[in-house]
């Protein structure tokens, strides 16, 4: 079967790029505005797998992506973590002095945000997308706009970059999930999970959950709380685990089923970071 792949943003995106290097660089791509249109795109099959940021090393955890993960019951198949680079271009020709507003994801703002402190000329201005604005920029030819894109934008859309590298934290990586619908995963080798459950209110409950992790041998690399928008005060936890033996893990599963409530498995993938 022929993937055909939803991405957040354009061609020149760090979606794209995930794409690129997971599945193979001709893969085809199906350009998505928002992330809630890229998970209708995967439920309604318009595609058959789907590229989503989850977290960054710099600015955390996206809580809106967990939600859509929950709401649509989608699968992880697999992860990946790319090196983020951020870079701020133009049109050709320009220098800093130049730019008096620079369009971009509000995410890129945020690892980028010391640069502009010494540049208090330049206006932030929040966009959907780190490439669709280097592509406005060529396609509008817009003298005094910046962008805040990939090295590959800046190629793809013949823009100047102005000065590589603005992030913060040069170490700037961030953490992609490769959905898919059908509940598969596509590597045999598979040593890590996203988990989804709650619990009472109870004291001790979720430290019951989490021994009951360490006593089958999961290594537990993150968890995360959202607060259940329908019950208020009441959190929903998205934790990952890793394990060295799938056995373990299964009958972990078996009894977190039991203890814990609303549980769900919301996939099961090669651990990509070790």
């Amino acid at each position: 079967m022929t993937k055909n792949v939803a991405i957040q943003g354009t061609l020149g995106s760090f979606h794209h790029k995930v794409a690129q290097e997971f599945f193979t660089p001709e893969i085809k791509v199906e350009e998505c505005m928002s992330f809630p249109i890229l998970a209708d795109c995967l439920v309604s099959g318009k595609v058959t797998d789907a590229v989503m940021a989850i977290e960054n090393s710099i600015a955390g955890a996206i809580l809106p992506n967990y939600a859509l993960l929950d709401q649509y019951n989608l699968n992880i198949e697999g992860e990946f973590y790319l090196d983020v680079h951020h870079n701020l271009m133009g049109l050709q020709g320009q220098s800093i002095d130049d730019i008096n507003e620079v369009w971009s994801h509000p995410m890129a703002h945020l690892q980028c945000r010391n640069f502009f402190r010494d540049y208090p000329h330049i206006k932030l201005v929040e966009d959907t997308d780190t490439a669709g604005v280097a592509r406005e920029i060529q396609k509008r030819n817009l003298k005094g706009i910046g962008a805040i894109a990939s090295v590959t934008a800046s190629e793809i859309y013949n823009l100047e970059i102005i000065a590589p590298q603005i992030q913060t934290i040069k170490e700037n990586a961030t953490r992609f999930f490769i959905l898919n619908t059908d509940k598969k995963s596509i590597n045999d080798k598979v040593d890590k999970a996203s988990l989804r459950f709650t619990t009472d209110h109870k004291r001790g409950s979720l430290a019951t959950i989490l021994n009951v992790m360490s006593d089958f041998k999961l290594n537990l690399t993150k968890i995360q709380s959202m607060p259940i928008i329908e019950t208020p005060w009441k959190y929903a936890f998205f934790v990952d685990v890793t394990f060295e033996a799938y056995e373990d893990y299964i009958k972990a599963k078996k009894v977190l089923t039991i203890m814990a409530t609303d549980f769900k498995v919301l996939g099961e993938y090669k651990n990509r970071k070790k």
